[in-house]
């Protein structure tokens, strides 16, 4: 298990940037994928405000595409899962998570109704 901790700040123009900090001041190994594939436009530097480390990941122009795609942040010393970051475009997929949330809301909402109605004709 890693000892490094990623804390998203920002995406604009193009680049998502994060810091990572972790108990040991060596350089990390960070890898960033896509769909297993693994991202190149990756910078690390230290982060001389802050501490730490700042990532930049530049969104390689060929992953904006209609969908849900979600890069995953790994530490490349043992390979553990740091966060993840997505970029949604286009016609999302019906079964995205966000989409089927948005289902239930309606639900709950109706179903909310519902209830209020009920509560008040059996008063």
């Amino acid at each position: 298990m890693s000892d490094l901790t990623l804390t998203p700040i920002r995406l604009r123009n193009g680049t998502w940037e994060a810091q990572i900090k972790g108990e040991s001041r060596d350089r990390p190994q960070i890898h960033v994928t896509l769909h297993g594939e693994t991202v190149d436009s990756v910078e690390l530097s230290q982060d001389p405000t802050e501490g730490g480390w700042l990532l930049k990941v530049r969104i390689p122009p060929e992953s904006i595409t209609d969908g849900v795609q979600t890069f995953m942040v790994r530490d490349g010393a043992d390979d553990s899962k740091l966060g993840t970051f997505s970029l949604i475009a286009g016609e999302a997929a019906g079964e995205d998570l966000r989409a089927e949330v948005d289902l239930l809301r309606e639900e709950l909402d109706m179903l909310k109704r519902a209830f209020r109605r009920h509560c008040l004709e059996t008063m």
